[in-house]
């Protein structure tokens, strides 16, 4: 864990040694392809979702023709978005769609959510592999074998072998640890940090207990330990449990949640800031997450965070510092506990949350895709031409 709440690992770095200087200046791609399983529009949209729309936000604005290919519902961008299929026939539409359009692109951006696309057996392009997070743990809690155990196979060994030549981009060390784990080299690992975007002037604090989960409704995020773990402490703590996002596993958790709690379904941004503002505590029970980019949405505001121990989220949140990382159900209900009735630890807990998160800057993550993507153009062997300049 990091002792310093004012730190994060440097831009565009190696996973090996951060801060290190990425090679490959010179390479000018002109034409970027994003192929992703959604478009921020999904309602199950999440981190990756958001990660993808800035940096493809980003490179536009550097002068940069930007294109995401995705299935699913999709929405007007600043970029170019083409809707590739549904949920699943994307994976079999995206070569297609490729020999149709993107022929002549100077980088793929492959965006790897469990079921990769494997550009490099279609592709002849330089690619680029997005990682957010491993999924190895979420294959058995979202599909039955033998899907699960194919499912597995192909994230674990059919994806590092197809991509053995290109750099690999994560947004955590977890991730990067993860990677390194199925056999991807320290050497192709890359990683930038997400951006937070300062929020508005801040709304009053809840004057009563006011506990929030943020996210997707998806059996990985947990929520219903976090209402068993409600049922112990409500009479501790007081208050509502406010639980904000949709998801397919909306009625089941309804139908499990008991008193005190409040069921918001999908907010706006206005009332996603003044939650967020409001609440004494963010609540993140999640398996396992690519980085947590809630968690530091919730800090920039001064509301810390208790979660498990768990890849992601232990690179969002400096445990002792800018909230609590706890191993078991039990030590999570005493964290809540004790947090709820202590103000004083709470808020110093916020401030140090707050200074972390205000070194965010999705500039900073756009630059360092920036240098990445130049490095991964190079070491496939392809030169941009001159115009328009990368920098």
């Amino acid at each position: 864990m990091n002792d310093d709440p004012g730190a994060w690992p440097a831009q565009a770095s190696l996973s090996g040694g951060p801060g290190d200087a990425v090679p490959g200046a010179g390479a000018r791609p002109r034409d970027i392809v994003f192929i992703a399983w959604r478009d921020l529009a999904n309602p199950l949209a999440g981190g990756s979702e958001v990660l993808v729309d800035r940096l493809a936000s980003g490179m536009l604005a550097r002068g940069h023709r930007v294109t995401l290919l995705c299935g699913g519902p999709v929405a007007e961008r600043p970029y170019h978005v083409m809707r590739n299929g549904g949920t699943y026939s994307q994976f079999l539409r995206a070569p297609l769609a490729y020999l149709r359009n993107f022929r002549d692109a100077d980088l793929i951006v492959e965006v790897c959510n469990g079921m990769p696309f494997l550009a490099p057996l279609w592709s002849r392009r330089p690619v680029l592999c997005l990682v957010n997070h491993v999924h190895t743990e979420l294959w058995p809690i979202r599909f039955r074998p033998p899907v699960s155990t194919v499912g597995r196979t192909i994230e674990r060994v059919v994806m590092p072998w197809a991509h053995r030549r290109n750099l690999f981009l994560t947004v955590s060390a977890s991730t990067a640890e993860n990677l390194q784990r199925m056999r991807v080299g320290p050497d192709r690992i890359r990683q930038i940090c997400n951006g937070v975007e300062e929020p508005d002037p801040p709304t009053p604090r809840s004057p009563d207990p006011l506990f929030l989960a943020f996210g997707r409704l998806v059996g990985y995020k947990r929520l219903d330990l976090l209402l068993r773990l409600w049922d112990r402490v409500r009479h501790v703590v007081g208050g509502k449990l406010v639980i904000a996002g949709d998801g397919p596993e909306r009625p089941r958790l309804e139908a499990l949640a008991g008193p005190g709690v409040e069921f918001t379904g999908r907010v706006s941004d206005a009332d996603k800031h003044r939650l967020m503002c409001s609440a004494w505590l963010l609540m993140h029970p999640a398996l396992i997450e690519g980085w947590g980019i809630v968690v530091a949405e919730a800090a920039i505001r001064g509301t810390p965070a208790i979660a498990f121990d768990v890849p992601g989220l232990r690179d969002s949140v400096v445990h002792g510092q800018t909230g609590i990382l706890v191993q078991t159900e039990g030590q999570f209900a005493s964290a809540w506990a004790s947090l709820a009735i202590n103000e004083r630890r709470r808020e110093q807990f916020g401030r140090a949350a707050r200074t972390r998160a205000l070194r965010l800057h999705w500039s900073a993550a756009v630059e360092g895709f920036a240098e990445i993507a130049e490095e991964a153009i190079k070491r496939a062997g392809h030169h941009a031409r001159e115009e328009p300049s990368w920098r």
